[in-house]
């Protein structure tokens, strides 16, 4: 027997690995089990060359789970390594005779494809196990070497046994501490849900043996009650389970010809738990010089926390090579896409050592954009090919869609192409801004709009009062998202910016329809010039400005923003969040047209200190704030001034 220590110094590196490498210790089996796989594929792949290397027995991995002496073995007959390959490969940390395998494979189109590229998976054994006892053969050699260490520095090499190639790996584990997170990894249930978790779509049968105490035998019913019972227990017995623990079938592996959709929607329930069929598939490969598989999901249901991002489950799954590597992988979609299900299965992927987290690079952006470009495409897809259940998305998913506008590094245009919104163009349906732009006037540069949280109050709203006269569509936005996207500046889409009709000014028409109806106003403004100054003086507290609205037609007065400012519900959402708002006044316009304005400038030249022309202005700035849904800051006295009012008229 020889003592050797390990090359790669210290023990307290060993240490580091042991207590700080992996945050949950059941990945120990999940990295062994990976280990066995690529063993199996360097067979199986040196075996095309050299047919002597080939096994006369399946190819597999075997468990066997001792309950009595507490021992846990993993076991395949895979390449297996020699005493020198032993001490280069165990005795070395972070030295993985994967990545030398594949450094010489490079130039080899047909290497197999191998995951632990690491070297240190192994030495996640010494997490759960006291002692790591290791026998390995390498196929076409006859000797086998033991190879055995506690982790405390160095191992122990000695000669052994073994009737074929491979690599049988026994641990001696520890005691059971729920909270060190060491489980009774000789459980046949936890040993199911570990591998049904992380190694499922390994392409090798995973099996599983049970070495436990027999069972007392029952006594039998006949039996006479005062006779004594032998419950001296029989012995050891060996149970060996009858099916591979894993599936072995990584379905966006497979042609989509060959897979039924009863199948796929079965992948979709057990990967999220979700009793209902999916909503859309979308399947799709990266292939080059990076490659990646990818199947995903959108459900048919919004899930609960969809607006609680802390809280929410079930996203993308991550495999390198139908390994399992985390749940709710976030880097691989953006948060607008938060609703997707599914997995991604690269074929090479740079993580850290642990394997839990991504490197930030550029396979991940490469995916990333690959995925969301294949969603949205799909999406569209169904909004052509299927209009009603893509209206049937939309109410479940669609909010979440435009958070997408919110983010500068986003392509506006493909979120833009998938949204949809009521419009003064019907009562009952939804228009996408496609539909929209085909339909606009000829010279209209501009895509209307006017937000609010409510429908009803909106499609009441003064505003549209000018544009319905001219024919002129206006879309609805009634998402809380819509007054921050459509707040953020210039946005435009196919080349038609997005004008609030409740900001600014408003020019409709030919140019020289704008010219004439500038003209008529500004004629206007002249003849009431002074009441307008005395109704800004009676309300200067609560607007900026009063002065005349071309954009009314049947109402007295409504109130606009100047282009720039917050909106009124964007102000009120802001002040929720805890954020510091500055004062803003909104601008009051009236309609010169509109016979109470008319009887307010007659009223005005009989007498411009009538009382009754600040309540008028106190009276239309309260209307104004209600029409577009607002609250007034004193109802009790506007109630005072319109119960005076109907009390002088009646």
């Amino acid at each position: 027997m020889e003592k050797h220590a390990f090359q790669a110094e210290t023990q307290k590196l060993l240490d580091l690995m042991i207590h700080s490498l992996y945050s949950n210790k059941e990945v120990f089996l999940r990295e062994l089990i990976s280990n066995a796989s690529d063993a199996l594929d360097r067979r199986r792949f040196e075996a095309v060359s050299n047919p002597d290397l080939a096994s006369a027995e399946d190819l597999g991995i075997h468990l066997i789970a001792n309950r009595l002496d507490r021992t846990l073995t993993i076991s395949d007959n895979g390449i297996g390594m020699n005493r020198e390959e032993l001490v280069e490969h165990l005795g070395t940390i972070a030295r993985s005779g994967t990545l030398e395998f594949l450094k010489r494979s490079d130039q080899n189109e047909a290497a197999p494809d191998l995951i632990g590229q690491f070297g240190v998976g192994f030495y996640a054994s010494f997490m759960v196990a006291n002692s790591v006892d290791v026998v390995s053969r390498r196929a076409g050699e006859d000797k086998a070497c033991r190879w055995t260490s506690q982790g405390a520095g160095e191992y122990e090499l000695d000669d052994a046994a073994r009737e074929t190639a491979g690599t049988t790996i026994q641990l001696s584990l520890k005691e059971v501490d729920g909270d060190e997170g060491v489980s009774d990894f000789c459980d046949e249930w936890i040993l199911r849900n570990i591998i049904k978790k992380y190694s499922d779509f390994v392409s090798y049968p995973i099996t599983l043996t049970i070495i436990e105490e027999a069972p007392v035998p029952a006594p039998s019913e006949d039996g006479d009650a005062d006779e004594a019972i032998d419950v001296t227990p029989s012995g050891p017995t060996t149970r060996d389970i009858d099916e591979p623990l894993n599936s072995m079938k990584a379905i966006w592996t497979r042609a989509e010809s060959e897979v039924e959709d009863d199948e796929w929607n079965e992948f979709y329930k057990h990967i999220t738990h979700d009793f209902q069929d999916p909503m859309l598939r979308v399947s799709t490969a990266i292939e080059g010089t990076f490659e990646a598989r990818a199947l995903l999901y959108v459900p048919s249901k919004a899930p609960f926390d969809l607006y609680h991002r802390e809280r929410l489950h079930n996203g993308v799954q991550l495999y390198v090579r139908r390994v399992f590597i985390m749940d709710e992988c976030r880097e691989l979609l953006p948060e607008w896409l938060r609703f997707v299900r599914g997995v991604v299965d690269a074929e090479d992927l740079s993580l850290n050592v642990s394997r839990e987290m991504l490197q930030q690079d550029r396979q991940i952006q490469t995916i990333r954009k690959h995925l969301v470009k294949k969603v949205a495409d799909a999406l569209k897809k169904m909004s052509k090919d299927d209009p009603e259940q893509y209206r049937t998305f939309w109410a479940e998913f669609g909010p979440v869609i435009k958070e997408g506008l919110l983010d500068f590094e986003e392509k506006r245009d493909r979120i833009f192409e998938l949204i949809l919104a009521p419009s003064t163009s019907s009562e009952t349906d939804l228009v996408s801004l496609g539909d929209y732009v085909e339909r606009m006037q000829e010279g209209q540069e501009d895509i209307y709009f006017i937000a609010g949280p409510k429908l009803d109050v909106l499609r009441r709203s003064p505003h549209l009062e000018a544009f319905k006269e001219k024919g002129i569509e206006v879309l609805f936005l009634t998402d809380p998202v819509d007054e921050v996207w459509a707040g953020q500046g210039p946005i435009d889409f196919k080349g038609k910016a997005f004008k609030s009709i409740g900001k600014g000014e408003v020019e409709l028409g030919s140019d020289e329809d704008k010219e004439k109806a500038k003209e008529d106003l500004e004629k206007k403004e002249e003849s009431f010039g002074d009441l307008l100054a005395a109704m800004q003086s009676a309300v200067t507290d609560d607007v900026k400005e009063v002065r005349l609205s071309s954009r009314l037609k049947s109402s007295a007065s409504c109130l606009v923003s100047e282009e720039g400012d917050l909106s009124p519900q964007l102000e009120a959402m802001l002040r929720q969040a805890g954020q510091e708002i500055p004062d803003r006044k909104p601008i009051l316009e009236l309609n010169p047209d509109h016979r109470v304005v008319e009887a307010l400038g007659k009223r005005f030249a009989e007498n411009p200190t009538d009382a009754r022309i600040a309540e008028s202005a106190k009276l239309l700035l309260g209307q104004a704030i209600l029409a577009e849904g607002g609250q007034l800051d004193d109802p009790t006295g506007f109630a005072e001034l319109v119960n005076k009012l109907m009390a002088e008229t009646l």
